[in-house]
């Protein structure tokens, strides 16, 4: 479980390798397996996802690599679709179901791009209410296993990657943890793994991974459990803090992912 990685993005979408520089990275690690989670195409922006054309691109290439490896390394192609990524007709050996926008007054303001223009969309949006704009978030996100049907769930509590320490606003607030709660409990209905994400750590974001220890431990404690992904945009980050997920998370319900066997 900790020797692989499952949420993997190249110079395909807003990565900083190729995807077999991102090989390389694995195999100097001593992974079994690595899955290649290219950004989905999502019209709303174009800024840091896959065009159809680069994805059908990018899936021929990691297809290539998978032959090229086959007796060093699993690989798999993947991609994160966002709650708004339309289908494309792209046949992924599996998908990480994520929300990087709401949607709110016909607009898709980002959730993730800056702590700026999350206190921008919280104002101009829900009159400067964050509780509204967190539940609104964990609104949608309750609804990504019924929409995009994936095989992980990433990044469950995205909304806080602004928020060490509690800056932003209080994790502790009813409203807050009555929304995650509720996305959580229909989540663990579908029976697939939300993600313990350490990306925002590699970025210096946060400190501690997705989901938040709170957040995991009811969603363990309602049946729900855990794969180990480093959200990797840089090859050197790709078991970022993976020592800090054992000794702090080894004792909720992590699993050995394999895409197709998990279901």
């Amino acid at each position: 479980m900790f020797n692989n990685n499952f949420h993997t993005h190249t110079r395909y979408c807003d990565g900083k390798n190729t995807p077999e520089e991102m090989v390389q990275y694995a195999l100097d690690l001593g992974f079994e397996s690595l899955g290649f989670s290219g950004h989905a195409y999502t019209e709303i922006d174009l800024s840091y996802c896959m065009t159809p054309e680069k994805t059908r691109q990018y899936v021929d290439e990691v297809n290539a690599l998978k032959e090229k490896y086959a007796d060093r390394i699993n690989i798999y192609c993947g991609a994160e679709l966002d709650y708004y990524s339309p289908d494309i007709g792209i046949d992924y050996d599996y998908t990480i179901g994520s929300v990087h926008y709401i949607y709110a007054d016909g607009e898709y303001p980002p959730v993730d791009s800056s702590a700026k223009i999350q206190l921008e969309t919280a104002e101009k949006h829900f009159g400067g209410d964050y509780m509204s704009y967190a539940e609104k978030y964990f609104e949608t996100v309750s609804l990504v296993a019924e929409k995009l049907k994936p095989d992980i769930i990433g990044h469950f509590d995205l909304i806080s990657k602004f928020n060490e320490n509690d800056c932003m606003f209080d994790s502790q607030n009813p409203r807050y943890i009555k929304a995650w709660q509720m996305a959580a409990l229909r989540l663990i209905e579908a029976e697939i793994p939300f993600e313990i994400n350490t990306g925002a750590i590699a970025r210096g974001a946060r400190k501690t991974p997705y989901p938040s220890l709170q957040i995991a431990q009811f969603i363990n404690d309602n049946g729900g459990f855990f794969i180990v992904t480093s959200d990797c945009h840089n090859g050197k980050h790709l078991d970022c803090a993976f020592d800090y997920v054992k000794e702090n998370y080894s004792r909720f319900n992590i699993v050995d992912f394999e895409p197709g066997k998990n279901k």
